[in-house]
């Protein structure tokens, strides 16, 4: 049995690939939890272990069924980020078909084979609504936050948390399990509870797991007790409770010889004219003010920082806006745009011809671009999955 090891307490044990499993009232919700898809990032597989044992041995009733997944076992046990190759960057319907066609799968394919079973277990035989959270921690230092694929309905739900909530990273990373599970129209989030050595990652995650059985009624504490875990939270957070977007990612490969110098946190504001890392034998200096997140303190990683910047409110309701009265059809009637399928969640757009869209307006819209080639984006939708309905009788909602 795989052995997972966190130095911040200097303790070890032992998990399967179910670390636990509750299940009590069958009206209720289904909620899973991830930790460890990153294997030097134990935190979160401590924090579940704790809070699901406390509920055993309280004999806490439970309302519908509450997973706790492990993630990358063969890499939580050698305390790396992965073995072969990242595995939250690989989760993409066309390669799950493929290994399921295979015999011989590589460290992370049979990890995301073995997970995607359990996940596909627990639609077929849970019962809505479902939520899937996704514990991680950061490299550097850093306050928690939520990050998130950029739904209504992914956003509805993150404004429970008093946190700090960055949309539209799926933009930036590719194969991303929520990625994968939000296009299934399931609420999903992630979130970074602190840096991985950090006694109050742990702590941090454990309060963010009650809170999130509370409000998702999957276990029914005192109001009282609710309360004071949403304040634990708040304060948790030291930044402005606000949404965020990120323009802005710096990639790297190993030749750059990529370090970043030390001192930088999440959500930092620098001046004009910082160092911030070494690349390719050159300094890399800030060319205006910039607020940086996800600065790289690790060896493996392809992603060396990022820049975000806060979201007006006003932008948010527009965007609201636009989205349910599905402005986005109007779209199709400009020149250079087209739907990619009959389904219509997805636009092609000739960049020659549509130069004047820029992403910022897909990004009201509900859509995340990626580049198809030279000169045309293609811009999915994030609404078009969404399964509200299984959400609308929830007291979040």
């Amino acid at each position: 049995m795989p052995k997972v090891y966190s130095k911040a307490l200097d303790e070890t044990i032992e998990v399967e690939r179910v670390i636990d499993h509750l299940k009590g009232n069958p009206n209720g919700p289904t909620l899973v939890f991830f930790a460890g898809i990153h294997g030097n990032e134990p935190s979160g597989v401590f924090a579940l272990k704790h809070v699901l044992q406390e509920l055993k041995i309280q004999a806490t009733p439970v309302n519908g069924a509450i997973y706790a997944i492990a993630g990358n076992l063969v890499a939580l046990d050698k305390g790396v980020r992965f073995a072969k190759e990242d595995l939250n960057r690989i989760w993409f319907p066309q390669r799950l078909k493929k290994i399921e066609q295979r015999e011989i799968l590589d460290n992370e394919e049979r990890e995301m084979s073995s997970i995607y079973q359990h996940i596909k277990k627990i639609l077929d035989e849970g019962t809505p609504p479902f939520y899937f959270i996704d514990l991680h921690t950061t490299s550097s230092d850093t306050h928690p936050f939520i990050v998130l694929n950029d739904s209504l309905l992914n956003r509805k739900y993150a404004s429970n948390y008093p946190l700090p909530t960055i949309l539209g990273i799926e933009e930036y990373l590719e194969g991303a399990l929520l990625s994968y599970i939000n296009e299934l129209g399931y609420v999903s989030l992630g979130y970074e509870s602190g840096s991985h050595d950090d006694v109050k990652a742990i702590k941090n995650s454990i309060d963010f797991i009650r809170y999130t059985l509370a409000i998702t009624d999957s276990v029914s504490y005192a109001a009282q007790e609710t309360l004071r875990l949403r304040n634990e939270i708040f304060e948790s957070g030291g930044v402005s409770n606000r949404f965020y977007e990120i323009y802005y990612q710096h990639d790297i490969a190993p030749e750059d010889r990529f370090r970043m110098l030390p001192g930088f946190i999440n959500f930092q504001k620098i001046p004009k004219g910082v160092d911030l890392a070494t690349s390719k034998g050159e300094v890399l200096t800030t060319k205006g003010k910039r607020q940086i997140f996800m600065p790289l303190y690790q060896d493996q990683g392809r992603e060396g920082f990022y820049f975000v910047r806060p979201i007006p409110k006003i932008l948010l309701w527009i965007s609201k806006g636009l989205r349910r009265f599905k402005a986005d059809h109007l779209l199709v009637r400009l020149p250079g745009v087209a739907w990619k399928s009959i389904r219509k969640d997805a636009l092609v757009v000739d960049q020659r011809v549509a130069r004047f869209l820029a992403k910022s307006i897909f990004h009201l819209l509900g859509y995340r671009a990626r580049q198809f080639d030279r000169t045309h984006l293609v811009v999915k939708s994030r609404e078009i999955a969404s399964k509200t309905k299984d959400y609308v009788n929830t007291e979040w909602f």
